[in-house]
């Protein structure tokens, strides 16, 4: 089969470990349709980086408003799927997005096949041409990859009716995130983290709130940055803990498998708001390939991506986050067989090796069906 990818996140080199093992797995000719850097907001520009390239051609394509998820979009990709002629072309981004109507329509032109890969779990209704872009997107596409399961429920509810596949956008690398030689616990007990953006919606109140709860106090180490931190610093010292709790900044991308490994326990206590909810947490498979354990609330993806209820508590409920939390604190075996648990179920579903071949098992499907089976009915 000749898949054809188009993707902005492949800029990130790490990332491109997915594709080097798709391209792997039988009868797998790729090539892979990325931007020279990817523009974001809150970060600057992000260059392309070549990491993982054995196997398959890596095509650097200028794209044109760069930057805007919405309409950005690549003026030569005409010419790069009629030199290639696929047989499927795989549209990394959200049918509403210009780009996603763009490959669709090119595509058909060369009488290949499509999917779409969605992570909004939330339903929202776009104005024109969004709306437009996403029902010529439904109409036509083969198959719809989503990285969660409410974005499935979302596309069914919004008219589409073709194959639904649940895999995440990309897995982990088990030998960049692994287990420390050792791990060594804090002077009170295990070391319990938190990595991400220190904001509001991502509860961390609740995990400083959950450690005033245990006794002894464990030591708890907020890793990121946001507007959040000097309300938490006070809510610490209000609570007595201030001497408990590390306030660290953020750390770039390289560093967070070491972070990890310093850690016992991870805490994702994320808050569903009306305009968001968690769509998938990437940092928890990170962590649980790291041998760390992570506990997380009932927002959005995060049950379904821990995938063990008794680490799961209620949103907001910082009573339920400390009676999990002293329980891995006070019992040893039992915090060691949830750390292994957990890295065991990102061996079995969430490296960069499962999730390509989740996707190449989508392509044969895609292959062996009818054309156009996601047209509306």
């Amino acid at each position: 089969m000749r898949v054809l990818m188009i993707s902005k996140a492949l800029v990130s080199g790490v990332y491109q470990k997915k594709v080097e093992e798709l391209a792997k797995l039988p009868d797998v000719e790729l090539c892979v349709v990325v931007p020279p850097y990817w523009h974001e907001n809150r970060i600057g520009d992000q260059p392309l980086q070549e990491m993982f390239t054995e196997g398959y051609e890596l095509a650097v394509e200028p794209m044109r408003f760069n930057g805007r998820h919405h309409v950005h979009h690549y003026p030569g990709l005409a010419r790069r799927l009629k030199a290639f002629q696929p047989d499927i072309v795989h549209i990394d981004e959200e049918p509403y997005n210009y780009v996603a109507a763009q490959a669709t329509r090119l595509a058909n032109r060369v009488g290949a096949r499509t999917v779409f890969f969605a992570w909004q779990n939330l339903y929202r209704r776009y104005p024109p041409p969004f709306r437009l872009f996403e029902l010529y997107n439904y109409r036509r596409a083969s198959a719809a990859i989503v990285g969660n399961r409410d974005a499935g429920l979302v596309l069914r509810r919004k008219r589409y009716r073709g194959p639904i596949a649940v895999i995440p956008q990309f897995g982990v690398d088990p030998e960049i995130y692994s287990p420390p030689e050792s791990r060594r616990s804090g002077l009170h007990g295990p070391v319990i983290g938190y990595v991400g953006r220190v904001v509001e919606e991502k509860g961390v109140d609740l995990i400083v709130d959950a450690l005033a709860r245990i006794q002894p106090r464990p030591t708890l180490r907020i890793i990121g940055g946001g507007d959040q931190r000097v309300e938490l610093e006070m809510r610490a010292e209000r609570l007595g803990i201030r001497d408990r709790v590390r306030f660290e900044g953020a750390v770039p991308p390289e560093r967070v498998p070491e972070v990890l490994r310093q850690l016992d326990i991870l805490v994702l206590p994320s808050r569903t708001r009306s305009n968001w909810k968690e769509q998938f947490g990437r940092i928890l498979v990170e962590a649980m390939a790291c041998q760390v354990v992570v506990v997380g609330s009932d927002s959005g993806e995060i049950p379904n991506v821990i995938g063990d209820p008794e680490l799961i508590f209620p949103e907001d409920d910082a009573d339920a986050l400390a009676a999990i939390l002293r329980r891995l604190a006070s019992d040893a075996d039992y915090l060691r067989a949830k750390q292994a648990a957990g890295r065991q179920r990102v061996l079995e579903q969430f490296t960069q090796r499962q999730v390509a071949r989740q996707t190449w098992q989508l392509y044969q499907h895609i292959l062996d069906s009818p054309a156009n089976n996601g047209q509306e009915r």
